[in-house]
């Protein structure tokens, strides 16, 4: 441990904080609520070990005041038992852009309508062109949790650790390895939530359903196997598989059942006794992101509602899981939410439109900055019939990281718009998600013990933080 470091990272918070390499103590709650976006500042914009060491400290302050990564595992069981009702959908949000001010007013709005049930996630695709590490994403939110005064389990997800197919027709093995190294990564980090995306291997031109859907049914099983084996003492990750790539055609109750059974034999041939899955994505009319208009507005779409009751049903009663999952909706109209909820929809994906209200916010240099690097860095994205407004759309999330400095230096006016924008958003998506008084059920079906991984976790996992994976053929 370079105390010289650590000294200077402790200053950041009025030096209200104390720590070896194994715990961390709170000396003064208040102290650190009023400082603690100094952490995340840099845990964000720092390097090497003090950017790791920020990471750790703000995790093991989190967990000395009573906020906890947790997993949702038991919770969705429960729901899959009956014991919990149908009457809301868990929102699981994606925060691509200033993390910490997006997450304080998630937390703001959660905590006004007594809201548990909410995920905070982050795909494969997303830690790319964002620039951001699992260690630095849960980093963001457990500060913003601090600086807001939440106190509980906090569901971090691994959102779409996603099989690229070309990749892994070149080199299985290779591909494979990546989904395990990145899944250890982000539970080291405290995401234990993974969502299992092998569905891009799903093979339409095999003659059975069955034989469609043995490949995705066998890797997640081999991936399930392997999470259960990174699990901390005490802690049963909820793992989330998917049977129709968002963006396809629309999932079926064959397809559902051939891919679960599968998947169950399967697990029981490698790892008997492994608890299997919480919840199953299905697809239901939706695309990531939306369908861009030439004039930049989003078209809109048809979610087949009805598949998605029948569905959640057939999860629920026949594999005892938590229900289905709906992704690719944050652009939908407002009053569509509510009908996610009577279709019974366990957990919903929201992303695209929260980097949406930042843009409507930013300022028109940096938007022109922006827009001269994606012409420069990604102009083979455009293809020969697009307008600026549908390229800019399209291929603007690929400037957050590079951009991640400037973003995170914004006048404090222009973040106090965008995080105001993003509280009326999430407060008008948790009411109509029916996610107000949730946080009953996490008294009773309680999370997690715990669980802080040593400084010396942190300093390992920093040497891979600067590698940035080219993901533009992966889902978010």
């Amino acid at each position: 441990m370079n105390q010289n470091d650590v000294d200077f990272l402790l200053s950041l918070t009025e030096n209200c904080i104390t720590t070896n390499e194994k715990t961390v103590t709170v000396n003064d709650k208040e102290k650190l609520k009023k400082n603690i976006h100094k952490l995340a500042k840099a845990a964000a914009l720092e390097t090497g070990i003090r950017r790791a060491t920020a990471r750790y400290l703000i995790r093991g302050a989190a967990q000395d005041i009573g906020i906890t990564p947790a997993s949702i595992q038991e919770f969705y069981l429960a729901r899959g038992r009956g014991e919990i009702p149908t009457n809301f959908t868990v929102p699981a949000i994606n925060l691509r852009v200033l993390p910490f001010d997006a997450a304080r007013a998630a937390f703001r709005v959660a905590k006004h309508l007594d809201a548990g049930a909410l995920i905070f996630e982050i795909a494969r695709s997303e830690i790319g062109y964002t620039d951001q590490r699992p260690s630095e994403y849960a980093a963001h939110v457990l500060a913003a949790a601090i600086a807001e005064g939440f106190k509980g389990p906090v569901f971090l997800q691994g959102d779409h650790f996603q099989v690229s197919a070309s990749r892994y027709a070149e080199d299985p093995e290779a591909e494979i390895q990546v989904i395990k190294d990145l899944t250890k990564e982000a539970v080291q980090a405290g995401f234990f939530n993974i969502d299992i995306d092998t569905s891009t291997l799903v093979d339409l031109s095999k003659n059975t359903i069955t034989e469609q859907q043995t490949v995705n049914f066998e890797l997640t099983a081999e991936f399930t196997a392997y999470i259960r084996s990174l699990e901390p003492d005490g802690v049963t990750i909820s793992i989330g598989g998917e049977i129709g790539e968002v963006g396809g055609h629309n999932s079926t109750e064959e397809e559902l059942r051939a891919y679960t059974e599968g998947f169950m034999s399967r697990l029981a041939e490698i790892a008997p006794d492994t608890p299997g899955l919480s919840k199953i994505s299905v697809q239901t009319g939706t695309s990531h992101g939306g369908v861009v208009l030439p004039d930049g507005s989003i078209a809109q779409v048809k979610v087949d509602f009805d598949t998605l009751l029948t569905l959640g049903q057939v999860a629920r009663s026949e594999f005892g899981m938590g229900g289905v999952v709906q992704h690719g909706a944050s652009t939908l109209p407002q009053d569509a939410f509510g009908k996610f909820v009577e279709a019974e929809a366990c957990e919903i994906h929201l992303a695209t439109n929260f980097q949406n209200i930042f843009f409507d916010h930013a300022p028109d240099q940096l938007k022109k900055d922006i827009y001269a690097y994606l012409d420069d860095k990604h102009s083979d994205e455009r293809k020969s019939d697009m307008t600026d407004d549908q390229f800019y759309y399209k291929t603007r999330k690929q400037a957050i990281g590079p951009f991640k400095e400037q973003i995170w230096e914004l006048p404090q006016e222009i973040r106090e718009k965008v995080s105001a924008s993003w509280e009326k958003n999430f407060h008008n998506l948790f009411s109509a998600l029916g996610i107000a008084g949730t946080n009953q059920y996490f008294q009773e079906y309680k999370t997690d013990p715990c669980y802080l991984p040593s400084l010396k976790t942190y300093l390992a996992a920093e040497a891979g933080d600067d590698i940035l994976e080219d993901t533009t053929d992966l889902a978010d």
